[in-house]
């Protein structure tokens, strides 16, 4: 029998995450007597003696630690009892509070962006002091599903510094709703001004720190209006109105005469303040808010 023909069956599942030429490793031997795990004295244990502010989250029976970097998954944590207790040690008490954090942090850990599914395991043979390991399985990666998330963890590259920081803050901060303490704070931003005059024009997108205006055409030479009083080459004053003819009504003051062709600005401006303000009248009325006019403020939008 080829050794091909007598690897197990998953080494053909998708989530495998391994390919080529296999071979299975010849079992050890069983020994007469297991060796100790790690702190089976608490006087020993590495958890009993490790401060509070190494973990994201504590309270006065459990506590939850991180990976010290990030790793390939958007989020591995560790559940610990603050008591140093193996499961089977557990007080009915804190058996029943087990069951209701391994719930709360399940759904703190999926409440995170991008993360469809969350394992949680149990295995106990390296540390003897009560760890239950979570681990969020990205979604859309179909082929991370099942028994292999813990290889691919180390396979795949590291998850951003900065957004797994963000991740370990928002789940301390989910935990902490229901009691305890967050130790997990978010990242600080990373505020930069800019370093001369110069980058502050290109982030305004003028040469001068200004916005790009149209430039106005220069004034004729041969005008000296012009060229003394910018204003007076751009609109010249009204005519005043001719008499009133005899039969005809005297008109208002401000207001053109008939026959009198008015001016586009006037035009413009008395469209503009006979214009009900919105939710109002003409003239009063609730004030104009950001909803239904020409932009959005988040002030204004309280639906």
């Amino acid at each position: 029998m080829s050794e091909t023909s007598s690897l197990p069956s998953f080494v053909e599942w998708s989530s495998f995450p391994f390919e080529g030429v296999l071979r299975v490793k010849k079992p050890d031997e069983p020994v007469a007597v297991e060796p100790p795990r790690i702190g089976e004295d608490a006087a020993d244990c590495p958890k009993c003696h490790t401060p509070d502010d190494a973990y994201i989250w504590v309270n006065e029976n459990w506590r939850v630690r991180s990976m010290d970097r990030p790793s390939g998954l958007p989020m591995v944590l560790i559940l610990e009892s603050r008591s140093h207790l193996d499961l089977g040690d557990l007080p009915n008490m804190l058996a029943a509070e087990l069951g209701v954090m391994i719930v709360r942090l399940e759904r703190a850990i999926r409440s995170i962006d991008g993360v469809a599914r969350v394992h949680v395991n149990r295995w106990g043979d390296g540390a003897a002091h009560l760890h239950l390991w979570f681990m969020a399985r990205p979604y859309g990666r179909l082929q991370l599903r099942g028994t292999f998330l813990s290889l691919w963890d180390e396979i795949l590259p590291p998850v951003p510094e900065h957004q797994w920081q963000e991740n370990l803050a928002l789940v301390a901060a989910w935990l902490a709703e229901f009691g305890g303490e967050p130790l997990a704070k978010p990242p600080r931003f990373n505020w930069k001004t800019p370093a001369s005059f110069s980058q502050m024009a290109n982030f305004s997108g003028g040469d001068n720190g200004t916005e790009n205006e149209t430039e106005r055409p220069d004034p004729p030479a041969d005008d000296p209006a012009s060229a003394s009083d910018p204003a007076a080459a751009s609109d010249p004053p009204p005519a005043s109105d001719p008499p009133a003819p005899d039969g005809d009504p005297p008109t208002a003051a401000g207001a053109p005469a008939a026959g009198t062709a008015t001016p586009p600005k006037a035009v413009a401006s008395a469209t503009r303040d006979a214009a009900p303000a919105p939710g109002g009248g003409a003239s009063g009325g609730t004030p104009a808010t950001g909803r239904g006019t020409g932009f959005w403020h988040p002030a204004a939008d309280t639906a």
